[in-house]
């Protein structure tokens, strides 16, 4: 069954449901089902891979006890066990001593997960569906689990969830191949939602993986926050569903609630990259967080401030996708920006076009591209264009990895040697960007500018093709007169 199809079948099975109210409360609850699911078809692999493994679960409350079934437990028997102790037992797994990493992780997804379902028998409906149809030790069904996200992602964002959107693929990977991350370095996501830069690095890294001692080093490495829930659950998934077997370095936490002093070095990493909230706020009292000069409520600023922090001195770099807004704000942005050319190399800024981010935000955005360790010299800017034929992008006309041929052509390589500027690029000094209050939305100087020529003179045009008009109109009208033996 198609992954759209999946979920609009559990949903409607659950729009039956008097317990569960709206979409965000469907798509939560069929998250922690697929959770459970996914756990349990990696526990399955495990026994076959791992020496001895035991599970972090008594056995009456995995996966495959209660729900495989498809005549299993169902009505109210089934909605007192979910409730009474499947939940109560999975949570507990959070704080329960003497709990193995991956019982932990169990207990972290469901610190904040609820059963909605008042139904037993549409609850099993909804579990016979996923276990009928879904197989998570499949390679093809994995892959599918992006397709997943994005149905659940756009969902949400009809369910009025602002500020929750899915980062184009195309997008992450080429800010993945960019920083082009090497084994052994540490990277962070500091919001990384459902995971997907995190996911995207994990598989780039891959590729370097030789044995299992390189595989525990990958696992290590990853780094991810999440402050709501759901994109949370959603994340932890995703890292187990690439590799990652125990995602304890994915914390449901809000990165900017710590004082931004009390980061010390080692909380320092090699790599940045994220797509920060933007236009949101944070609630009263978290700039409190930050020095006077970063004091504000507004997220993406704050996270800037946060990600300039935790770059290591000698090899941090970062990619950051932040809106046009940033580029040409003052006040606080000014700040950020002044410290982000005198303190750091802001070497390249992908300004991406309307659409990019369609349907959940029309907000054009652009990809900064910086280095610790300054100041800047020159910043390099490449306005990436739409097809030939598209005004804009959209759902079933999304943007594409191999669109980026274009800037990685025109890149460099590793030390970006070689860039020329062209219709799409064009360097400016950091002098001129800090004469300019260090606004940064810089236009392309290459566009063709189009001349709308002085208005006396469109006027005079204008008013001798009204003239033209006119006589045109009464020859035609005399000459039908005529033809008409002159009756009007």
């Amino acid at each position: 069954m198609p992954i759209a199809t999946l979920i609009k079948t559990i949903q409607d099975i659950m729009r039956k449901d008097v317990g569960v109210d709206g979409d965000a409360q469907r798509i939560s609850q069929i998250v922690w089902l697929l959770f459970l699911k996914i756990f349990d078809d990696k526990e399955q692999e495990w026994q076959v891979t791992i020496s001895g493994y035991k599970s972090p679960l008594p056995r009456r409350f995995r996966w495959s006890e209660w729900a495989k079934n498809p005549e299993g437990d169902t009505g109210e028997d089934l909605i007192l066990f979910v409730n009474n102790e499947l939940f109560p037992s999975l949570k507990q797994l959070a704080t329960k001593a003497g709990v193995s990493p991956r019982g932990r992780v169990v207990g972290e997804v469901f610190e904040d997960a609820y059963n909605y379902m008042k139904s037993g028998h549409l609850l099993r409906q909804v579990i016979n569906t996923i276990e009928g149809d879904v197989d998570f030790n499949s390679s093809s069904d994995r892959h599918l689990f992006n397709d997943i996200y994005e149905k659940i992602l756009a969902d949400l964002q009809s369910a009025g969830n602002a500020g929750e959107y899915y980062t184009p693929r195309a997008v992450t990977q080429f800010m993945v191949d960019i920083l082009n991350p090497q084994l052994g370095e540490s990277l962070l996501d500091p919001a990384c939602g459902t995971g997907g830069f995190l996911t995207c690095t994990i598989e780039h890294l891959t590729r370097q993986v030789k044995n299992n001692d390189d595989r525990n080093t990958l696992q290590a490495s990853i780094h991810g926050v999440e402050k709501k829930p759901l994109p949370h659950m959603l994340a932890m998934t995703n890292m187990m569903l690439h590799g990652i077997d125990v995602p304890s370095n994915i914390r449901h936490d809000n990165t900017l609630s710590r004082p931004l002093k009390d980061y010390g070095p080692k909380d320092r990493v090699d790599i940045i990259i994220t797509n920060p909230p933007f236009g949101g706020m944070e609630e009263d009292g978290i700039e409190n967080n930050f020095p006077r000069k970063y004091q504000t409520r507004e997220t993406a600023d704050l996270f800037m401030a946060l990600i300039m922090h935790l770059l290591k001195h000698d090899t941090g770099r970062a990619a950051v996708v932040l809106p046009d807004g940033f580029l040409f704000g003052e006040g606080t942005k000014t700040n950020l920006k002044r410290e982000l050319l005198e303190e750091f190399n802001l070497h390249t800024i992908v300004r991406l076009p309307k659409g990019v981010f369609a349907p959940y935000t029309s907000i054009a955005t652009n990809l900064l591209f910086f280095e610790k360790g300054g100041p800047t010299q020159d910043i390099w800017f490449f306005e990436h264009p739409y097809p030939d034929g598209y005004k804009s992008y959209s759902r079933s006309k999304p943007l594409t990895i191999d669109e980026f041929g274009l800037e990685k052509k025109w890149w460099g390589g590793a030390t970006r040697k070689g860039r020329k500027a062209s219709q799409h690029a064009w360097k400016i000094s950091a002098k001129d960007i800090a004469a300019r209050n260090y606004n940064l939305d810089c236009k392309n100087p290459h566009e063709v500018a189009v001349n709308h020529r002085d208005p006396g003179e469109l006027m005079q045009e204008y008013q001798e093709i009204v003239r033209q008009l006119t006589l045109a109109q009464n020859a035609l009208k005399a000459e039908l007169m005529q033809a008409l033996g002159g009756k009007a």
